[in-house]
This record gives structure tokens, sequence and C-alpha cells, in this order.
């Protein structure tokens, strides 16, 4: 089995100035094309939960507070997970190639988050037109777009 290599291509800046990915110089022409997709999937590597204890979890207990008294870690979005990749939709505000930027409106990631991979959302590959989830969590927005107005906080339990 060959060992796997994971390098970083860059960094999140989410602070009260800005929402924004700064890619490393090698990486800034990758971005090219980029501009003319609306949203990007972001990889990235959830660090506060790069411990023995955290990717040792595979199970956790009431994670939301509809859903059942126990999940396995497959069945939720927690960071804490074998290996602690998360992935977000983004919407694209502006691409700078030259700069290596990727602008914006908003990523559930922290600031100085490292940024593992981007990929454009293309919906006939990413998107699915009828899934199918639990009965305790089908009242969760059906669009992205519609998740910005639904009140989150009362879901979880952490």
């Amino acid at each position: 089995m060959n060992d796997i290599k994971v390098f970083p291509i860059g960094r999140i800046e989410n602070n009260e100035e800005t929402i924004r990915i700064v890619l490393d110089q090698k990486y800034r022409e990758g971005l090219k094309g980029l501009n003319g997709y609306s949203h990007v999937q972001i990889l990235w590597w959830a660090d506060g939960c790069d411990n023995e204890k955290s990717r040792s979890i595979l199970t956790e207990e009431k994670p939301y507070t509809k859903g059942p008294e126990e999940l396995g870690i497959f069945a939720t979005r927690s960071l804490e997970r074998p290996n602690p990749i998360a992935v977000s939709n983004a919407d694209i505000a502006y691409v700078d190639v030259e700069k290596g930027i990727v602008g914006l409106y908003y990523v559930d990631a922290f600031d100085g988050t490292q940024v593992l991979d981007l990929k454009p959302y293309t919906p006939s590959i990413d998107r699915v037109e009828n899934p199918r989830t639990p009965d305790w969590c089908c009242h969760w927005p059906k669009s992205y777009e519609e998740s910005g107005s639904f009140s989150w906080e009362a879901e979880f339990n952490f």
C-alpha cells in the first residue's frame, strides 16, 4: 500500500475584513477558468480535530436535536473523524489568478484553515435532484440558498 501525501494549496482568510481563499504561489495558475463558475467546493483540513482523540471517534451521541440517540461518524458532518477533511460549497465573489485569490461571500471554516483542494461546483455531477434523507432531518432546507435563513442553531447539540 502506498503512503498518502496531502499538500495544502493555500489557506482561508475569514475575518471581519475579508472572506477568501489565498493560494500558495505555485498553485495560482490552477485558478484559470474558475471565474466562469458561480460556486466552488472547498476541501479543507479541520486542524482543530487533528488529534488522536478526535480521530478515534466513530460515533456521536445525539449530535442533532431531532436525530437518533447515536449516529455513526460517517452519517454526520462532524469534523471529528478518522481524517479531519471537511468540504464546503461557497459562492464565488471573484477570482484573481495573478494574486491567487478566490473571494467568497461566506465559508464555514475558520481564519487560517488550510485548503487541500478546490473543485468547481457542476450541477450535472454534484447536484442530486431527489436525495433521500432520514425523517429526522427532512425539514432541513433543500438547497444551499435556502440554508442561509434557516435556524441551524436549533438543530445541533454541539
